[in-house]
């Protein structure tokens, strides 16, 4: 199983931060964002691999991240060669870029690359091999606001999902879909097929709602918090919320 990042954002709310830098690679109890995902994953067994999908913008500061970061697994960085917000190919077209570029024939674990969370990615991959089906997290949410502007499920009592929408106005359930999933190998195709059909390029949870209804997707409850860094407000309190923590 390969560990695809999704890191080729430009992360505008966090000007001036991030201007001239990527947001992944700031760092949190002194600790780049990335490294605290990273030095999870690389824990669990299944992972054999790292790739980091850049912008053309900031490729070279991940280069340089990679030359230096101690990871078991080995790191590939790969550019998208965009240069602006405004000229983004998006979350679900660097996914599909990554698999073109590098030839992936294995199941991936996808994830969004601004995340800090409390918990391992370790029971996520076990559910993965209990379902044998492409997988993804899910937590509940209560407020609309929020789940406006996120992927909502509506699961069954084996936790598959039976219904996505991304960003509904008036959402059916209150199983918010976090970035993280896992894709099973024989659906990777899925990826091209998707875009093709016209589902949405800049949210990776686009992808998903219209996979679920080509093949089975099931959701796993996430089992802690997860603190979104998506601007300077949230920045600073994921700082504060981590001062002397060592996970």
């Amino acid at each position: 199983m390969k560990c695809v990042v999704l890191a080729a954002g430009y992360a505008t709310r966090l000007y001036p931060l991030t201007e001239n830098f990527p947001k992944p690679l700031l760092e949190v109890n002194g600790k780049t964002i990335l490294d605290w995902l990273l030095d999870d994953i690389d824990a669990i067994p299944e992972i054999d691999g790292y790739v980091i999908i850049s912008n053309h913008k900031f490729a070279e500061h991940f280069d340089n991240w990679a030359r230096n970061v101690k990871l078991r697994s080995p790191v590939a960085v790969i550019d998208d060669g965009s240069v602006s917000n405004e000229t983004r190919l998006g979350a679900v077209k660097d996914v599909a870029f990554a698999i073109d570029e590098l030839k992936l024939d294995d199941d991936l674990l996808v994830i969004a690359g601004d995340n800090i969370l409390d918990f391992s990615f370790d029971k996520f991959v076990s559910f993965f091999k209990e379902k044998n089906a492409t997988c993804v997290m899910r937590y509940f949410e209560e407020r609309k606001e929020k789940l406006q502007k996120c992927g909502v499920a509506q699961i069954d009592e084996n936790s598959l999902i039976t219904n996505m929408t991304e960003k509904p106005q008036e959402p059916k359930s209150n199983w918010a879909i976090p970035p993280f999933y896992i894709y099973k190998k024989c659906d990777l195709p899925f990826v091209d097929k998707g875009i093709s059909s016209g589902c949405g390029i800049d949210a990776p949870g686009s992808f998903i709602a219209w996979l679920c209804e080509q093949t089975k997707v099931y959701a796993m409850e996430m089992p802690g918090k997860r603190y979104d860094i998506g601007d300077l407000k949230s920045y600073e309190e994921v700082k504060s919320e981590y001062k002397g923590i060592t996970l």
